[in-house]
């Protein structure tokens, strides 16, 4: 039962991930309508996530479907605990949608509203993901008494922000390139030194997730990586392109989430508070992970697919 509740925890951390790799670059893309604010740019940034935003989406769907289907305890704790930043995060979506989708058949007064939404609903929707996650965080090592405004999930919270944002500055570089591209890494190195900051401030914290990862190989090998990707993004900002600064602001984000679920994990893994606990019944899962089977692969397709028919510079 502990293994079927091991490869449960995997998959739904495997839609976590899309989502934030995804979604995440568009909510990026989002925030830097702050500081980018030439019509012709915004025109075309707004282009290049209109085919793809939507689909990023469904990660999260599954994400909460399969949380409820598969740790129903975990998922009504959650949401009791998180009432108010889920449905911040849920609202800011909705607008964040209404904006891109209603910008390009707006008049000129109505657009300048809505790219006063769109960066807004960005902002509000990435800082709530963090912070729902910081939050969950440190009530998982028992600070019962933690809320989603503490001082842990702001920070996570607003590192989650910057990430995004280098990652909508790599996509702009990737997908626009031109002078908005150049503007784009110049505003990188800012980011990613705020990025740094806010995980090193993360860690001084809330320490014990980070220790507890450093227990195990895995957590040697991504503490290593993280490391090695740090100097080689920084000269990425400097001279590369924006698909190369894309591709390693992904693989940061990734090993960052999974060094801290390792973490999480072995605290789990040495409490009474198993996975298998929460998990549902064997059969729940079985069917459950049947379906995720099916979905994820032809997601994925869907996906690929979609990215290569507009691969090209959004003109």
């Amino acid at each position: 039962m502990e293994g079927l509740a091991n490869l449960s925890a995997a998959t739904m951390l495997f839609s976590l991930l899309m989502y934030l790799m995804l979604d995440g670059t568009d909510l990026g893309v989002g925030m830097l309508f702050f500081l980018i604010k030439e019509e012709e740019p915004r025109r075309r940034m707004a282009h290049s996530v209109l085919p793809i935003w939507d689909a990023n989406e469904t990660w999260l769907v599954l994400l909460a479907g399969g949380t409820l289907a598969l740790f129903p305890d975990i998922y009504a704790r959650a949401l009791s605990l998180l009432y108010l930043p889920i449905f911040l995060m849920a609202l800011s979506l909705i607008l964040r949608a209404m904006a891109l989708e209603y910008r390009s058949s707006a008049s000129k007064r109505a657009r300048l509203v809505l790219d006063l939404i769109l960066p807004l609903a960005s902002c509000l929707a990435a800082f709530s993901q963090g912070a729902c996650a910081g939050t969950l965080v440190s009530h998982f090592l028992l600070h019962d008494d933690v809320r989603w405004f503490d001082i842990f999930p702001v920070l996570c919270g607003l590192g989650l922000m910057s990430i995004y944002i280098l990652l909508g500055c790599g996509w702009i570089g990737w997908r626009i390139g031109e002078e908005v591209g150049k503007r784009a890494r110049r505003l990188s190195g800012y980011f990613f030194l705020l990025c740094c900051a806010l995980c090193v401030a993360v860690m001084l914290v809330e320490p014990l997730p980070w220790r507890q990862a450093w227990l195990y190989p895995a957590g040697k090998a991504l503490s290593l990586a993280i490391l090695l990707l740090l100097p080689v993004m920084a000269a990425a900002l400097s001279r590369g392109s924006g698909l190369l600064q894309l591709m390693l602001t992904l693989a940061l984000m990734t090993a960052i989430v999974l060094l801290m679920a390792t973490g999480c994990y072995g605290l789990a893994a040495n409490s009474v508070a198993s996975l298998a606990a929460h998990a549902a019944s064997k059969t729940t899962q079985l069917v459950v992970l049947g379906g995720s089977a099916v979905i994820i692969p032809l997601t994925l397709a869907y996906h690929t697919w979609v990215f290569w028919v507009f691969r090209g510079k959004v003109m």
